[in-house]
């Protein structure tokens, strides 16, 4: 007997490999309407979803589907899950962690030193002719040495705080308590550490409780000479003070992955030579999304077949 999975919004190679892999695993798979709901005579058969972390699984949808047993969600993120209602229905959560920590890192770290080297600036400075027309462009400022700051030390955050340091001068973190054998200086304000730090890397997860937590006192203790970079949840930075702060030199500079209403970005960061903006990619690598769509469809497999799940998102 076949198996009904709905599937919302997944990226094109996690859909490509999921849309290969179900008939000989028995699945049958369906799309959302124009409603963001199934059909009304699949509804009531629809055992899982397969659904990207950038679309919203809310009550609405959860409740239209009474034979739901899991949520497997194509990200580490899943703020945009109601895994509160979820639980609360007896359905099953999962997510696809660690599989990504590499290459998140790897671009948190590259958008540090973009930002500090002002690399956008520089190859247009080069395109446009400048570089023979008008002779050397302004300096940047060294990476080395500088003092890295993390708001949040999970698997990411370890990540990018190894890349960081070979090249720091010093490295501090901020959580609501300090992370048990953490190498690096626990720091209990985060604008304590805005203050103290050159560069503050954001990784910690989105939703309520972290919406708007990089606010305009934390960019203004950053300085005039600091650096943003967000990897995390375009919602933790509070995007119009960002704004402000750049526009107004009161902070050094941003290099953001991540934008409070993707994929609209405000023209005043498009227009920032201070700013290197990257479209959401920290974990767009073929390997990666090959990993993390293999995970998910692991996680639909092993709840499916009354097993325990592979990565159920944390209590």
């Amino acid at each position: 007997m076949s198996i009904d999975i709905l599937v919302i919004g997944l990226p094109a190679l996690a859909d490509d490999m999921l849309t290969r892999q179900a008939p000989d695993r028995g699945w049958t798979l369906h799309r959302p309407g124009p409603d963001g709901l199934p059909r009304p005579e699949t509804a009531g058969r629809i055992l899982a979803i397969a659904a990207s972390g950038a679309v919203s699984v809310d009550a609405r949808l959860i409740d239209t589907l009474p034979a739901l047993k899991i949520i497997s969600v194509h990200a580490v993120g899943y703020d945009l899950t109601d895994v509160a209602h979820a639980r609360s229905r007896g359905v099953v959560v999962t997510h696809t962690p660690d599989v990504l920590n590499d290459d998140v890192a790897d671009l948190a770290l590259l958008l540090a030193l973009g930002t500090l080297r002002r690399l956008p600036a520089m190859d247009a400075y080069v395109r446009a002719g400048r570089w023979a027309s008008e002779g050397p462009p302004p300096l940047s400022r060294r990476a080395a040495g500088l003092r890295y700051g993390l708001l949040g030390l999970g698997r990411i955050g370890r990540a990018i705080a190894e890349r960081l340091a070979p090249l720091a001068g010093e490295i501090a973190y901020h959580t609501r308590r300090p992370v048990a054998d953490a190498p690096w200086r626990h720091v209990p304000d985060l604008v304590d550490l805005a203050a103290q730090v050159d560069v503050l890397v954001v990784i910690v997860p989105g939703g309520a409780s972290t919406r708007g937590l990089v606010s305009s006192e934390v960019l203004k203790a950053l300085g005039p000479d600091g650096v943003l970079v967000n990897v995390a949840r375009g919602e933790v930075v509070d995007q119009d003070a960002l704004v402000a702060a750049l526009t107004s030199g009161a902070l050094g500079g941003a290099g953001l992955d991540v934008f409070a209403d993707e994929p609209n970005v405000p023209q005043a960061l498009i227009d920032s030579d201070r700013c290197v903006l990257t479209p959401h990619v920290a974990s767009a690598t073929v390997q990666t999304r090959e990993a993390m769509a293999e995970l998910m469809i692991a996680n639909l497999q092993a709840v499916l077949s009354d097993r325990p799940p592979i990565s159920p998102v944390p209590d």
